[in-house]
C-alpha cells in the first residue's frame, strides 16, 4: 500500500497519539512544511503543551466530534497517522477505519518522507537516541543542511526535530526503531547498528527474529552507501562496511582516561587519529556512540577538526545519563536505561567515574513481558549498585501478567541491600538519608519524581 498524495496537496494531518516522542517529531515536520496539524493523545504532557503552543490543535478526549471537520469531509486530502499504543477499541480509530480511511504508522510516513532524501540511519537496541542526536549535532556544527527525526529531546537544541535550512543538499538523520520492525520502511544511504540484543520479544517472539530483522534492515542500505556496526556483531551489507569499538575495530577509542569525573579519549580511524576528545556526556557506552556517529559524519564529509569540535560541544539528550545534581556532597544522574545491557552500561560507567562513593540506584521496570523475559539478567545488572530500590512495573501498553511483579523481581537480585518501594516513600527516603551518589533508571514515569529528589539533595547542601 503506497502513500499517493503529494505534500503540496495536503490540507490536514491528523495524529492518533501525537504526544509520543517519535510521533511529535513527525508532527513538527509537517507543521514546519506549513501543513495544519491536529491530534489526539490520552494525557496532556509537557510535550503536548509545547506542540499546542507551536500551533497544533490537540485534544485529550476520545471523541469523533473532535476530529477536524476537513478530515471527515475530505479525507483524501488528509493524512491519518497512528501509534500502535492506540487500542483497537479507540472510538476515533474505529470510526476512521470504518469509513475506509487508511491509517498509517509513523514508520511508513517516515519512509515516505525520506525516500527522496539522502538518509543516515541509526539503529540498534541500545544507543540510538544519543548516537543519532550526536550525529545531527556534528553535521549542524559543520554547517551541513540537516533535518533530523530523533527519539529524545536534545540538550543542545531542546527538541526532537531539527528542520532543514532550505531545499538543497539536505541530509536526513533518522533514529531507526526496531520496534514492530518499523525500520524496514527505510532505505538509507548509510547506517549504523549499535547493538542487536534481544528485546521487544512481545513482538518478535525470539532473539533469532530480532537478529533477522536487523539483517533485513542492513540489506536495505543503498549499494553505494556505507554501513558500520559494533565489533562483535556479524551483520552483512551490500556496500562498504566497517566496525567500531573500544580498542578494537576500524573506528576505535583508545587511551580512555577520567579527569575531574569526565572522560577523555583518542579516536583512531582509517587514515588518521583525533587526540584528546573530551566527552560532556560520560559513559563508556557513550564513547562507543560517539565513534558510531563520527563514522557516519565522516562519510558525510566531515573532517577531524569538525568531529573533535562537535563531540566536545555535545550536551547530550534528556534522560540519557543526565546530571540533575552535581556538587561536592551529592551527585544525581537520571538515565532512560530499561534493558539489562543498558543498566549494566550505566552503572559500570557511574562506578568508574565515582569509585569511592556508595551508589544508590532506583529502577522502574518497564513492561511485564520485558521483565519476565529478562528477569535474571536484570537482577545481575542491578547488583552492580550498592543499594537497590525497585518501583512497581510500569505497564505501558500491556496488561498485567500473573505472577510477574517487582516482589518476584527482587528475588533475582543477588544483593542484600534491596527493597521494593513506592515513589512517595523513596522521595522520603532520599530526604532522610541524603545519598551521596544516586541514579534513577527506567522508561516509564519515574521522571515524575526527579524534581522532588533534586530538591531534597539541593536543600541538604544549604
Amino acid at each position: 500500500m503506497q502513500i499517493n498524495i503529494r505534500l503540496s496537496e495536503l490540507k490536514q494531518v491528523y495524529f492518533l497519539g501525537i504526544g509520543g516522542i517519535g510521533m511529535s517529531a513527525l508532527a513538527r515536520w509537517f507543521l514546519y512544511n506549513d501543513i495544519p496539524v491536529a491530534g489526539y493523545d490520552k494525557t496532556e504532557s509537557t510535550l503536548t503543551r509545547q506542540l499546542s503552543d507551536e500551533g497544533m490543535e490537540i485534544h485529550y478526549e476520545d471523541s469523533i466530534e473532535l476530529i477536524p471537520k476537513i478530515c471527515i469531509s475530505d479525507p483524501e486530502k488528509c493524512l491519518f497517522i497512528f501509534t500502535p499504543a492506540i487500542p483497537a477499541t479507540h472510538q476515533e480509530k474505529v470510526y476512521l477505519t470504518g469509513q475506509g480511511i487508511n491509517l498509517w504508522k509513523r514508520s511508513q510516513i517516515l519512509g515516505w518522507i525520506t525516500e527522496q532524501i539522502p538518509t543516515l540511519a541509526v539503529a540498534g537496541t541500545h544507543g540510538k537516541t544519543t548516537t543519532s542526536s550526536l550525529l545531527a549535532h556534528l553535521l549542524i556544527q559543520a554547517d551541513k543542511n540537516v533535518t533530523a527525526f530523533l527519539g529524545g529531546i536534545t540538550q543542545n537544541y531542546g527538541t526532537n526535530f531539527i528542520p532543514n535550512k532550505g531545499p538543497n543538499d539536505v541530509i536526513c538523520v533518522v533514529e531507526a526503531d526496531e520496534y514492530d520492525r518499523s525500520f524496514l520502511t527505510l532505505h538509507p544511504k548509510a547506517a549504523v547498528v549499535t547493538s542487536t540484543d534481544a528485546d521487544h520479544l512481545d513482538i518478535y517472539g525470539a532473539a533469532e527474529q530480532v537478529l533477522e530483522s536487523f539483517q533485513l534492515f542492513t540489506n536495505q542500505i543503498q549499494p553505494d552507501g556505507f554501513f558500520i556496526q559494533k565489533v562483535g556483531l556479524d551483520l552483512k551489507s551490500n556496500g562498504n562496511h566497517a566496525t567500531f569499538g573500544i580498542d578494537v575495530g576500524d573506528y576505535q577509542a583508545t587511551h580512555i582516561r577520567i579527569e575531574n569525573h569526565r572522560m577523555i579519549f583518542d579516536m583512531v580511524y582509517p587514515g588518521g587519529k583525533i587526540l584528546n576528545i573530551p566527552m560532556r556526556i560520560p559513559g563508556f557506552h557513550n564513547i562507543e556512540n560517539a565513534l558510531a556517529a563520527s563514522a557516519l559524519a565522516m562519510f558525510a564529509g566531515l573532517n577531524s577538526e569538525e568531529i573533535h569540535a562537535g563531540i566536545s560541544s555535545f550536551k547530550g539528550v534528556k534522560r540519557r545519563f543526565e546530571y540533575h545534581v552535581e556538587n561536592e556532597k551529592h551527585v544525581m544522574i537520571d538515565d532512560y536505561a530499561h534493558h539489562p545491557t543498558e543498566i549494566s552500561a550505566c552503572l559500570t560507567s557511574i562506578k568508574a567515574l565515582y569509585p569511592d562513593k556508595k551508589l544508590t540506584a532506583i529502577f522502574q521496570p518497564h513492561l511485564f513481558s520485558r521483565t519476565r523475559d529478562f528477569i535474571a539478567d536484570f537482577g545481575q545488572s542491578l547488583a552492580l549498585a550498592d543499594e537497590i530500590f525497585l518501583l512497581d512495573i510500569y505497564p505501558a501498553r500491556e496488561l498485567p501478567i500473573p505472577g510477574i511483579n517487582s516482589e518476584l523481581f527482587l528475588t533475582y537480585i543477588p544483593s542484600t541491600n534491596k527493597q521494593v518501594i513506592s515513589k512517595e516513600a523513596f522521595v522520603k527516603h532520599v530526604q532522610a538519608e541524603k545519598p551521596e551518589l544516586l541514579v534513577t533508571m527506567g522508561a516509564g514515569d519515574i521522571d515524575l519524581i526527579l524534581n522532588d529528589l533534586k530538591l531534597a539533595l539541593q536543600h541538604h547542601l544549604t
